[in-house]
């Protein structure tokens, strides 16, 4: 019988080591879960909290990862797009300038290539506030000392739990050795176990409670934090979006205008008086009008011109000065016909 009492007790020392082997190769960072009551009820609800808590942060701290990510992307394609739309806002003002007789297209191609770098302005703007008002502060609290340092004491408290749950079965072994074999030196050895078990105990109740209040601490500021930088990050992208959007709108709108404007003024046919005088009439300018293509004939207020078409367009060909071109006929008021006999000169 005391030959089996032995080998039972052998093989339940193995069964402890085995257990404590696995503990250590699966347990070597982090808070580990275990469903093993070590002390009493008290205890299992700390470990359950503690548990809950690092994983929160731990589930935190991979979100925030994921955001910085995204507007460290957002940067760099930022960059790209600022240098993209610099050469392109330099390459329609080139054309611009060299291809001044091509009206519509040239005028297009400056209006966009000055207000594009508008757009980039916006872009190195928003990419400023990713950086500034999201990335860094984001990274600091990844790598800040107030959550490692709370995961740390939730660490703490995991090997000690293990300890003190290896502790326990240790007790229990003392326990029936004492059972088996009542020796003083068993007994002795089942008091040591004891009061080390003990000691654990009250270790535990108060990294426990140091443990978890640093990781409740951290969790909140950890929610509130990135909720503040992700509400950041949308405002300003809409803020980005909708400025540009302006700035577009504002380009198309005088590109459009501007080709409408080349359009509506019909091509300058040069004045000829030795022709059919009879269509021929004065005006006089009532206002002023500046000319804004080669096209237009400029008009200062009490001009004198010699009007040869009235366009439906609302324009009006003639001359005036020596110079021909169009100008708006509602500038103008008839004053009488051109007798045939005059000429251009005898007019002015």
């Amino acid at each position: 019988m005391d030959a089996l009492r032995k080998q039972a007790s052998k093989l339940r020392e193995q069964v402890a080591k085995q257990q404590q082997a696995v503990i250590k190769q699966f347990g070597g960072s982090g808070y580990e879960s275990s469903e093993v009551m070590v002390i009493d009820e008290v205890e299992m609800q700390m470990h359950h909290q503690l548990e809950k808590l690092y994983r929160s942060t731990r589930s935190g701290r991979d979100f925030q990862k994921e955001i910085v990510k995204a507007a460290e992307a957002f940067t760099a394609v930022g960059y790209k797009h600022i240098e993209a739309g610099t050469k392109l806002s330099e390459d329609c003002s080139k054309y611009g300038v060299e291809n001044a007789s091509d009206e519509i297209l040239a005028k297009a191609a400056s209006i966009y290539g000055d207000a594009r770098k508008h757009v980039e302005k916006e872009q190195d703007d928003f990419n400023r506030l990713l950086f500034n008002q999201v990335l860094e502060p984001l990274r600091a609290m990844i790598t800040g000392s107030p959550l490692e340092d709370a995961r740390h004491l939730a660490q703490r408290y995991s090997r000690l739990r293990q300890e003190a749950e290896a502790q326990a079965a240790e007790v229990s072994r003392r326990q029936a050795r004492v059972r088996e074999s009542p020796i003083p030196e068993n007994v002795a050895k089942l008091h040591a176990a004891e009061t080390r078990m003990q000691e654990l105990k009250a270790n535990m109740a108060v990294l426990g409670k140091e443990a978890a209040a640093a990781l409740a601490a951290v969790e909140s500021q950890q929610q509130r934090l990135t909720f503040q930088r992700l509400v950041t990050m949308v405002e300003g992208e809409r803020i980005y979006h909708e400025r540009v959007a302006t700035i577009l709108g504002n380009i198309e709108t005088e590109m459009v205008s501007e080709k409408q404007r080349k359009e509506a003024a019909p091509p300058v046919t040069p004045l000829n008086l030795t022709s059919d005088k009879t269509k021929y009439f004065l005006a006089e300018a009532m206002h002023a009008f500046d000319a804004t293509s080669e096209k237009e004939l400029s008009l200062a207020a009490g001009d004198y011109v010699v009007v040869r078409k009235v366009s439906p367009s609302g324009w009006s060909e003639g001359e005036c000065q020596g110079r021909a071109g169009w100008f708006p006929t509602s500038y103008v008021e008839k004053r009488q016909r051109i007798p045939t006999n005059y000429t251009a000169t005898e007019v002015y």
